[in-house]
């Protein structure tokens, strides 16, 4: 799993979706305090649990034509793709164990 790795262009992201079996785009901005705290919960689920899926941030207020492509106006948003189609897609008030179990049958599916 790679670091933090910033998507800044939808031509990025499109190549990102193109080249990857799974990749999870957190929307957040720097200005909001439950996606701050939410995201290394996040990040860590994947690495424990789905350590295929690949993770990327984007800054809704840097970013804003990525956020419009996939409406995801709110923050935190999470959108998982699988094979480049959006799968899962939970805004606001997330909770982690509502996403493993979100994350779980497609990704069992694609990977075992």
């Amino acid at each position: 799993m790679n670091e933090t790795t910033s998507i800044k262009s939808v031509e990025v992201l499109e190549k990102i979706l193109i080249s990857e079996i799974a990749t999870l785009l957190y929307f957040n901005t720097q200005s909001c305090n439950v996606g701050e705290s939410l995201e290394p919960k996040v990040r860590n689920l994947l690495k424990t649990r789905f350590p295929k899926i690949n993770f990327y941030t984007v800054d809704i207020n840097f970013h804003p034509e990525i956020a419009a492509k996939y409406t995801a106006f709110v923050e935190p948003t999470i959108i998982v793709f699988f094979e480049g189609k959006v799968t899962i897609k939970k805004s606001r008030n997330i909770g982690i164990l509502e996403l493993q179990e979100a994350i779980e049958r497609p990704y069992k599916l694609i990977f075992e």
